[in-house]
């Protein structure tokens, strides 16, 4: 089954694939209000990553990062969407995408967690994620978190006006490859803005399946690599959500929302 097929029949936060769908160039004003979900983004990580440590569950950082996107103005993006049940996904270790918080997942010495998350503000959506590496990890487990953030930046790199969308996913995939991990195929980035997702699709590997759409300023992506120590293929749990790698292999990703500009790029989303 090809890649257009899988994420038409996957149940989860992609979009549907739409090549008619006019790709939103955001004005001054939008893009404003897009810094501000921005960074209520990256506040709310920014904390998470220095709250999480061994025996706090999941649904406590849910609980933290909700209130907290509230307190500064916005509303949780996942919450709700397509009947997501909660603010963040937690994924942990083999799991790769999608994970549902839960007070019976405690976090563990040596986890990979991997903590995704949205918020809406004045109708403007941000959206990123982090691996975060619950106290000492292995050194396995170390260089592949190192490697998901590094192949997000690979991408970054190559957004700036007049490039291609295959520009982004080819310097991602020559990456994780020299690395020797595989690349999740199942899952792409995607646009932001008004919308949680919106076209294009950002893909992570060279594919011929979509046009390969040059880049204007005022653009609005979510780059979102997400790399397995072994095989590429995942499953979905009974939960309808829970993504997870088919060989049980850890698995790390690094989202950030990325603004093309006329000279280059901003991460909306950065923690900086």
């Amino acid at each position: 089954m090809n890649i257009l097929s899988n994420l038409i029949k996957s149940v989860d936060f992609a979009p549907k694939i739409n090549k008619r769908r006019a790709i939103s160039i955001k004005s001054s004003a939008e893009i404003e209000l897009m810094r501000t979900s921005g960074k209520i983004v990256a506040t709310v990580l920014k904390e998470i990553i220095d709250l999480v440590r061994p025996g706090l569950s999941t649904m406590d950082l849910d609980h933290y990062a909700e209130q907290r996107i509230r307190e500064m103005g916005g509303l949780p993006s996942f919450k709700g969407y397509h009947g997501f049940p909660a603010t963040l996904c937690t994924s942990i270790n083999q799991e790769a995408v999608h994970g549902i918080p839960s007070d019976k997942r405690k976090l563990k010495e040596s986890d990979l967690l991997k903590v995704d998350v949205g918020a809406h503000y004045q109708g403007y959506h941000g959206d990123s994620c982090v691996t975060i590496a619950v106290g000492e990890v292995s050194s396995p487990a170390r260089m592949l978190l190192d490697a998901a953030q590094n192949a997000l930046y690979c991408g970054i790199e190559q957004v700036k006006e007049g490039n291609c969308l295959l520009d982004i996913a080819g310097a991602i995939e020559d990456y994780i490859e020299k690395m020797g991990y595989s690349v999740v195929e199942d899952y792409t980035g995607h646009g932001v803005g008004r919308n949680l997702h919106e076209e294009p699709q950002v893909f992570n590997f060279r594919t011929e399946e979509l046009p390969n759409i040059r880049l204007k300023a005022g653009m609005t992506l979510a780059i979102e690599p997400i790399l397995n120590a072994g095989s590429k293929h995942t499953k979905t749990l009974r939960d309808r959500w829970t993504v997870v790698t088919v060989d049980n292999s850890l698995s790390a990703q690094f989202e950030h929302t990325v603004l093309v500009t006329s000279t280059g790029y901003e991460i909306l989303t950065d923690r900086m």
